[in-house]
């Protein structure tokens, strides 16, 4: 049996992202339709600045195959290439609104659990 390390600050960030990421894009799309540059800006905005576009597209590409999203091409105000931008499905608006209801009834106790006690002494800070 091998022991694992404990998960450092950014490790643990990035493990906790991994479950909602999907989540924090389909928000992002539904508030206005994207690209995906504006995602990584978007989230690091938000203080999500360990997301890479690695992470992004993938995701999006199978959000997109789920019939979550859907994406269509707009010209770049720019003058560049067009660019993709993605906008929620009535599928995805559900399943935001599925996983908004489950991130809420999870990160509730979890947030009770983890500031109702010091971690010096253990003792109970209610």
């Amino acid at each position: 049996m091998t022991k694992e390390r404990p998960a450092t600050g950014d490790q643990r960030r990035s493990q906790l992202l991994r479950g909602v990421l999907d989540l924090c894009l389909l928000s992002l799309i539904a508030e206005r339709p994207r690209y995906g540059f504006e995602f990584a800006e978007a989230l690091a905005d938000a203080g999500l600045e360990l997301v890479s576009d690695g992470s992004i597209y993938p995701l999006l590409a199978r959000m997109e195959r789920a019939g979550l999203i859907t994406s269509y091409r707009a010209p770049s105000p720019s003058g560049g290439a067009p660019r993709k931008y993605y906008r929620l499905t009535d599928t995805g608006r559900a399943e935001l609104g599925r996983g908004r209801a489950d991130w809420l009834a999870f990160a509730g106790p979890v947030g009770r659990i983890l500031t109702a006690t010091t971690p010096s002494t253990g003792e109970n800070t209610a």
